[in-house]
């Protein structure tokens, strides 16, 4: 079974069970500052997970495109990636653990779907703590399915509990499932969850209950929710038989068009380039660009590393990365429309990073130089960290070019500093991102409701019906806001937006939410921000006669509640793309 076949079958099953189909959400969060891109099926849904009514109903299938850069140095060994799509089904109030498990067992081994033995199933359920019980109701239902005592494995709260997305929110345990392969056990403690290839994870059921608060401490949820994960990657890799995700029909173009232009084919390399271009190319997809901050960073990273990682290939040709970035375009554009929508911006950018960093690995190379005419015997840690975090030069290279005039390198002094300069990262990432979506819900509500005001505003001054938003992103703090526009805002122009978003503050207009089906808002012109991720039904945001649109998230009752509205900046964010930075005093 394909990818594609596999989608199917998992909508059509879910269909019959009564789910809406919803689209994808951005990779992109846009009220959520605690990360920079969806990393789970979860994440878009929070606000549906805390109770508020999604417009598709209490169940709703899906598939979730994902980035996880946590494990970033990991990609190359046969599990890890950086880009992934996860299927899921969601309860939002409605059925609880008997029909989300029976659902799973069925759409697991009836031959009309998956087919997969059940002999060969075990499961996981949570063992219990002091911030919520052990689940025996869970236990009894896969039991009364014909899963034996001895399948049935109960583990603590690292192994089968599930969220928050940040650092507070909706989460719960949860029961996974697991295939045996057939290979012998590692030991006699050998059970779901070990890493010996033994056990393959293949689906999880979370049963969303709780809210962790700020303070650590867990609170029930208003509703029970259920939220299901099936990675599309790993379970076709599984009913393929293969080894590897990289095996299957998601990578192998790739990794064949990257071997035929290879002088000296390494599998990591071409497992790393693979993963990488696919990843920056769906991130670029949603008019990311690569930068030195924020998702732009992440982005230029992955684009950069692929290219180090030809060098190592020997592949010398230029804008490769368009060509791979072209595949992973075809693979996918018949599913996710953005990627042919946007597919000039993309090769655009890719272009453009490998020619910077065509001129950043020259600079680089006169540094190396000058570090080793002297004849030195030597490279230190610290010297190869300074060419990697300065000049882009991994280890790897330094070491093939210090090889060539017979110096050594400090390798593990390099693995020091390297670590040092994670622990700082890391530790910046964690005060910039602390907290969680439910901590700012009120001040996301109000620059939420502020970013519709703001792009009708932009429409009337700059005289431009067809300006729409092109990305957004809330803080606490400040709203970010991109749309299409092909130069720089005068300063006249951004004052008569500001002050045409603060007369409308002023008026004290009500923000009115009705319901209607996608056809009829189409009728009336109500505008979409990326329309595709809407279902039938759709939600639509009216503020007083002013600003009318398609939205499904947080808004205040009334523009009184919002305060003064101020731009702070106002620049490029990618090409025709303009980004507003503002905030609400």
């Amino acid at each position: 079974m394909e990818g594609r076949e596999l989608r199917k079958k998992y909508f059509e099953f879910f269909k019959e069970k009564k789910h809406a189909l919803i689209s994808s959400a951005s990779l992109v969060p846009e009220h959520d500052p605690t990360v920079l891109f969806t990393t789970a099926g979860m994440h878009p849904l929070v606000p549906y997970l805390m109770g508020q009514k999604h417009p598709g109903g209490n169940r709703i299938v899906d598939v979730q495109k994902c980035i996880r850069t946590g494990d970033i140095d990991e990609v190359g060994d046969s599990t890890h990636l950086t880009f992934f799509e996860m299927l899921g089904n969601w309860s939002l109030g409605d059925y609880w653990k008997k029909e989300a498990i029976e659902w799973s067992f069925e759409f697991l081994t009836s031959k009309k779907w998956l087919g997969f033995d059940k002999e060969k199933l075990s499961v996981t359920v949570f063992a219990g703590d002091s911030d919520a019980p052990k689940d025996t109701t869970s236990a009894g239902v896969w039991k009364l399915l014909g899963i034996p005592e001895e399948r049935i494995y109960y583990l603590p709260k690292k192994d089968n509990w599930w969220g928050p997305a940040g650092s507070t929110g909706p989460c719960g345990p949860d029961s996974e499932m697991f295939i045996d392969t057939g290979k012998e056990k590692c030991s006699k403690n050998c059970k779901p969850g070990c890493n010996c290839g033994k056990y393959f994870e293949v689906w999880n059921d979370v049963f969303m209950e709780y809210n962790k608060k700020k303070d650590g401490t867990y609170e029930p949820l208003i509703q029970q929710n259920v939220d299901t994960g099936m990675g599309v990657e790993r379970t076709i890799a599984m009913m393929q038989g293969k080894e590897t995700v990289f095996e299957t029909e998601l990578f192998k173009p790739l990794i064949d068009r990257i071997k035929k232009e290879s002088k000296e084919y390494n599998i990591r390399s071409g497992r790393i380039i693979s993963d990488h271009i696919k990843a920056a190319t769906f991130i670029l997809a949603e008019n990311v660009a690569p930068s030195n901050l924020d998702q732009g960073y992440i982005l230029r990273r992955l684009i950069r590393k692929a290219i180090r990682h030809f060098r190592l290939l020997g592949i010398e040709k230029e804008k490769f990365t368009c060509e791979i970035a072209k595949l992973v375009i075809d693979m996918y554009k018949d599913f996710y429309r953005e990627l042919e929508e946007n597919k000039e911006f993309i090769l655009n950018e890719f272009s453009n990073e490998e020619k910077k960093f065509k001129r950043t690995l020259e600079t680089g190379l006169r540094e190396f130089n000058k570090l080793t005419e002297k004849n030195k015997s030597e490279v230190t840690g610290k010297e190869a960290f300074i060419l990697f975090s300065s000049y882009g030069f991994p280890i790897e290279m330094t070491g093939e070019l210090a090889k060539e005039k017979n110096i050594k390198v400090d390798k593990k002094d390099f693995e020091k500093e390297f670590k040092k300069h994670q622990e700082l990262s890391r530790e910046g990432a964690e005060q910039r991102f602390k907290g969680g979506l439910a901590d700012s819900s009120e001040e996301t509500k109000r620059l939420h409701t502020t970013t519709h005001i703001l792009n009708e505003a932009l429409r009337i001054v700059l005289k431009n019906k067809n300006i729409i938003q092109k990305g957004s992103n809330i803080t606490p703090k400040r709203l970010r806001f991109d749309f299409n526009f092909d130069r720089k805002l005068a300063d006249d122009e951004k004052k008569e937006v500001e002050k045409l978003v603060n007369q409308k503050i002023k008026e004290n207009l009500k923000v009115i939410k009705t319901e209607m089906s996608l056809e009829e808002a189409k009728k009336q012109g109500i505008r979409g921000v990326f329309e595709e991720k809407y279902g039938k039904i759709v939600t639509v945001y009216s503020i007083g006669d002013f600003s009318k649109e398609l939205c499904g998230g947080p808004h205040v009752e009334n523009t009184s509640e919002l305060g003064e509205f101020k731009i702070k900046k106002e620049e490029s964010s990618a090409a025709g793309i303009r980004r507003i930075k503002a905030i609400l005093e």
